[in-house]
């Protein structure tokens, strides 16, 4: 079971041989990778969104760069328009791809490539990209439910871009202050460390087990709205620095669940009990290019007391000194609060280049947009991944961050796993040839082994190693329970989700993940409250209505129903017909099933890159096996993660005395069981 399918463009052929890639916001021409600058591309997909319409200045400038932009945005449309013209070898005299309309604006005039048309959503300003004509795609789904290896030539796909993405409006926010808060956060990290640990040791109350820490959102005071994500990246360099001191008995809760107090007004001992924390950080940038001033409080949540506070005030000349200051006065602290009068000096990081401080910045965008978990948030992702590795391509953290996009977008069905899973191995290891140490790039490889590969072995290895190198790495606790559930171990996973969810207590996908393993383990009451407490917060959620099983399991059809009707309200994907179908069928209600099954073909023509996870679940309840293996080999043979829970998901009871379906087990890495 995977998240509901969104849509995302796929590759976009034209000419003799030029493929506009949106997901990788990339132009190649013979498969080899053009240079175009983020403008010119972003201009280039919008025309090509907008084929055959003129495009007028006005809305190119108002989608690129925002209304109210104080920039020549004449001349620079005017430039990027020169360097998509060269990237093309087009000729504005006699143009094959942009036609210039004096006065007005330009106009994309190429015809895309084999079976792809676009037309435009006026409203939305979007693509809809289409595989195949008009009236041909009631035959071409027909032939599919007869052959599922025919559902990847025959599916179309709808993408919709939006008026502005999260790129063009975070852009050009300026960085003036990126060094000097990176330092400080280095120095301000040791110091903060070293003082909860001494203020317990002086008063005996060192617990037992783990201490929990978190550090709330840096508000930002400096006036300037395109200096929030400066505060924020500061506040991500903090919950990783001090994440890593001493793992086993500091743990610091994750950004999502931090972030859920960005700018607000909550008591801090509703705060802490919501994050079950004893002590809080928090505090403020304020200043301007020429002076900066950055201030921390450490909070007892118990009492409401400030433990440590401090201000650092420092021009941006020298941010290293603020650094060694901190580093200095804090080291004696650290070795008393550890109760070794040797202790450990606190770890500092070695100072970043100008081009490393570049690419740290826009790795930070990168994993902002990357755990929205979205289309748009996964394509923005992509981006600044790349062009953090532009900027450094040495720096594995954006390695990383590049193939976790890659392979959340083909499990989540937004692209095909056989094109892009490949793409997220190389990342991955390329991010371990750099640093072998990085727990992120280990926790990479593991999803790819275990989702793709389906190597079971490998994944926990990777998994074990990631814990090993950091502890309080909140993704490979998530996705190692989840590798524990599908192999029925059922205990170690959820030992493992709740150590996810005591790092990230208000992450509803952590939280959905662990009613799935309840769910896994026949667990149906534990697994309903969990979901519903996720529906509660977010009902969009689809992992969480894997309620739906549940209730079925349980005979309990009217409810599973009752939470379709729901999600129909939020949504309107053919994940709501797929189960559906499954709910009506194995309620014996045969008319509605196949009524449901009807919807289901015509919704899923536009919707994501494959159809096998949608009729495999609505064959699941039709009691015709013969189509539902037929659409689980499909979806092996696509490589989707369908055959990850094939072992354990109660929904495949009815097929496990099936050889067919014992074979596939067994291809699936499961063995005979």
């Amino acid at each position: 079971m995977v998240p509901e399918l969104s849509r995302i463009q796929p590759t976009i052929r034209f000419g003799r041989d030029f493929e506009l890639d949106p997901p990788l916001y990339e132009l190649r021409r013979g498969g080899r990778p053009l240079k175009l600058e983020r403008i010119p591309m972003e201009i280039l997909l919008l025309l090509v969104g907008q084929r055959g319409r003129i495009v007028t200045r006005e809305e190119i400038a108002e989608n690129v760069w925002g209304k109210g932009a104080c920039l020549d945005v004449d001349n620079s449309i005017n430039g990027a328009i020169r360097k998509i013209r060269h990237a093309l070898k087009d000729d504005p005299e006699q143009p094959r791809f942009i036609q210039t309309i004096s006065g007005r604006g330009y106009r994309f005039i190429a015809p895309v490539g084999a079976g792809q048309q676009v037309t435009v959503d006026s409203d939305k300003q979007g693509m809809i990209f289409q595989g195949t004509a008009p009236g041909a795609a009631a035959v071409a789904d027909e032939e599919a439910e007869a052959d599922p290896s025919l559902a990847e030539q025959s599916q179309p796909m709808q993408a919709d871009t939006g008026s502005r993405t999260w790129i063009e409006a975070h852009a050009s926010i300026r960085r003036p202050w990126r060094p000097l808060l990176v330092a400080i956060a280095a120095s301000l990290i040791a110091a903060i460390s070293a003082l909860v640990w001494s203020r317990l040791a002086t008063r005996h109350e060192v617990p037992r087990g783990r201490l929990m820490l978190a550090v709330l959102p840096f508000e930002n005071l400096t006036g300037d709205a395109n200096q929030e994500y400066l505060s924020d990246g500061f506040t991500d360099e903090m919950i990783a620095q001090l994440g890593s001191i001493d793992p086993q008995r500091l743990a610091v809760i994750a950004r999502t669940s931090v972030m859920h107090y960005k700018n607000s007004r909550t008591p801090l001992d509703q705060i802490a009990g919501k994050l079950g924390v004893q002590y809080v950080l928090e505090g403020s940038v304020r200043g301007n290019s020429d002076h900066v001033r950055i201030t921390a409080k450490l909070i007892r949540a118990k009492e409401q007391t400030h433990v440590w506070a401090k201000e650092y005030d420092h021009e941006p000349k020298d941010p290293l000194a603020v650094q060694r200051e901190i580093a200095t006065a804090i080291a004696n602290e650290i070795q008393l609060a550890l109760g070794d009068r040797k202790g450990a000096t606190p770890a500092v990081r070695p100072p970043l280049t100008p081009r490393e401080y570049e690419a740290y910045d826009l790795y930070l965008k990168g994993r902002y947009l990357w755990s929205k978990r979205t289309p748009e948030g996964l394509q923005g992702a992509v981006y600044w991944f790349q062009q953090a590795i532009a900027r450094e391509p040495n720096y594995a953290r954006a390695y990383a961050g590049l193939a976790d996009s890659y392979t959340i977008m083909s499990d989540y069905g937004y692209v095909a796993a056989n094109q892009y899973m490949p793409r997220a191995r190389s990342a991955a290891l390329k991010a371990l040839e750099l640093d072998d140490s990085l727990a992120e790039a280990h926790t990479s490889l593991a999803l790819i082994a275990q989702n793709y590969d389906w190597d079971w072995r490998a994944a926990e290895k990777e998994y074990r190693k990631a814990i090993q190198l950091n502890a309080n790495y909140t993704t490979a606790h998530h996705w190692y329970a989840e590798l524990l559930a599908y192999q029925g171990r059922f205990d170690e996973a959820l030992a493992e989700s709740q150590r996810a969810r005591e790092l990230d207590p208000l992450s509803q996908i952590i939280a959905a993940d662990n009613g799935a393993i309840l769910y896994f383990s026949r667990q149906y009451d534990r697994a309903i409250s969990r979901f519903q407490g996720v529906l509660d917060v977010d009902p969009s959620s689809a992992r969480a209505h894997l309620i739906i099983a549940a209730y079925v399991q349980q005979g309990r059809f009217e409810d599973a129903l009752a939470n379709l009707d729901r999600w129909r309200q939020v949504s309107d994907g053919p994940w709501i017909w797929a189960w559906q179908a499954y709910v009506c069928g194995r309620a014996g209600d045969a008319v509605r099933a196949k009524r449901a099954l009807q919807k289901l073909r015509k919704t899923s023509r536009t919707w994501g890159v494959d159809r096998a996870r949608f009729f495999g679940v609505a064959y699941a309840g039709l009691n015709d096996n013969d189509k539902w293996l037929a659409w689980l080999q499909e979806a092996y043979r696509q490589h989707t993660n369908v055959p990850t829970s094939l072992k354990v998901d109660p929904l495949y009871d009815p097929l496990r005395n099936d050889p067919r379906f014992q074979d596939l087990l067994r291809r699936a890495g499961f063995g005979e069981s």
